[in-house]
């Protein structure tokens, strides 16, 4: 790995606010814990014009490589409460 390699910032915005880590990928749990977004809520990969967006798992790996990715976070669903 050469000097330039060690010190490459990766980019992503979680509810419209940016971060950045030294790693090429993160699980959906890191991308939370970064953010600093509950684990209980739900994170979203924003997708392309009418592709639905991507659910994204706390166990689920996603590559920060390319492309800036853009993440929601959504709280529970209470669907069905009394």
């Amino acid at each position: 790995m050469t000097e330039h390699e060690d010190k490459k910032k990766y980019h992503f915005f979680v509810d419209a606010k940016r971060f950045e880590t030294a790693q090429e990928s993160l699980s959906g749990a890191a991308i939370k814990n970064i953010a600093g977004v509950s684990a209980t809520y739900q994170l979203f990969e924003e997708e392309e014009g009418d592709t639905p967006d991507k659910p994204i798992s706390d166990a689920d790996s996603v590559s920060l490589v390319g492309k800036v990715k853009h993440f929601y976070a959504v709280p529970p669903a209470t669907f069905g409460m009394p």
